[in-house]
């Protein structure tokens, strides 16, 4: 059996027992069709299909890359791309052959789209707050009634209250997560269908208005949803070696190349980080003299999602053991 001390670093590990407790986890809080989870924040098949045996049939997509993917895998029993798309052909040679792909749309210009593309079915994205993609939720209705004329089912709406991910206390967050679903389930009165699509791993206990949520985060986990105190543990980490050691800080080779910076720098347990450049991370350990050249250090990323799109793989481990490899099978475009 293959050690983590064996693989190239960096590398990308996913601790198994902390893994199966977050599905576990997720899926007694959000049994069966009431989770859709979000595949953008692991790119990988194998773990959704972990996914799917944990009774979630339904999911959700970013890309057209990760809807062809998952169909591939043979995951294709029912799929949503959250997501604008002015051409949707590739999508449309899916469902020709079978699957099952609901897009979204938020214009007359993607409705088009869809119904060029050989879509059957899509859902009306609506603003919620986040100054992203979506109509307005006043206008939610007239661009369903246009989908139906195209020749369109029309499965209800979506929306995201990403802004709100972060939002303490939980009291407040609550507040502005039902303002958010208010115009929400305003436009879905209008729209009608059975999706009221939402929410994220930030509001998944408190979003009790939407009929599925949108949560992807949760099976990884990142520091910066760790810091809120979500009952899901860290799963992810990045394996480096430090390659150099100075007198108050150390450098392993993980750096903005293996990294998603955007939520702020990455953890090193044990350690306080510095910064980061393109291939490196600098840090200066808790006890000095601790850390030596050739040592193994794991990283713990900010940010899930574009932490792993930049690894090939990732690794299933226990402890020092290396268990499977997965490929990010669904990384790209």
């Amino acid at each position: 059996m293959q050690i983590i001390d064996e693989l190239t670093t960096p590398a990308l590990l996913v601790e198994s027992a902390a893994l199966e407790a977050n599905l576990a986890t997720m899926s007694a809080a959000l049994p069966g069709a009431r989770l859709r989870p979000h595949i953008k924040a692991h790119k990988c098949t194998a773990l959704a299909a972990r996914q799917r045996a944990a009774g979630h049939a339904g999911f959700t997509c970013a890309t057209v890359r990760e809807v062809e993917g998952m169909v591939a895998a043979g995951l294709g029993e029912d799929l949503m791309l959250a997501n604008e798309v002015l051409d949707a052909r590739r999508l449309g040679a899916l469902v020709a052959d079978g699957a099952r792909v609901t897009l979204a749309v938020d214009s007359v210009r993607t409705v088009e789209a869809a119904v060029a593309g050989g879509l059957r079915e899509v859902i009306i994205d609506v603003n919620v707050g986040l100054p992203r993609c979506g109509i307005a939720p006043d206008r939610a209705g007239a661009l369903a009634g246009l989908a139906r004329e195209r020749g369109l089912a029309v499965r209800g709406v979506m929306g995201y209250e990403g802004h709100l991910m972060m939002v303490t206390p939980a009291d407040e967050q609550t507040r502005l997560t039902e303002d958010a679903m208010k115009l929400l389930l305003a436009a879905h009165a209008d729209v009608g269908g059975e999706l009221v699509s939402a929410g994220g791993t930030g509001t998944y206990a408190r979003n009790t208005w939407a009929t599925e949520i949108q949560a992807g985060s949760y099976a990884l986990m990142d520091t910066a949803y760790g810091s809120l105190g979500l009952p899901f543990q860290q799963a992810l980490s990045v394996l480096g070696t430090v390659i150099s050691v100075s007198e108050g800080w150390a450098v392993a080779n993980v750096g903005l190349k293996s990294l998603g910076m955007d939520h702020g720098n990455p953890t090193v347990p044990d350690a306080t980080v510095w910064f980061c450049s393109d291939e490196h991370i600098t840090f200066a350990p808790d006890t000095p003299g601790s850390v030596r050249v050739g040592d193994r250090v794991r990283v713990l990323p900010a940010h899930v999602d574009p932490t792993v799109a930049m690894h090939e793989a990732m690794y299933l481990v226990d402890g020092l053991k290396v268990l499977e490899r997965w490929a990010v099978d669904l990384r790209g475009w």
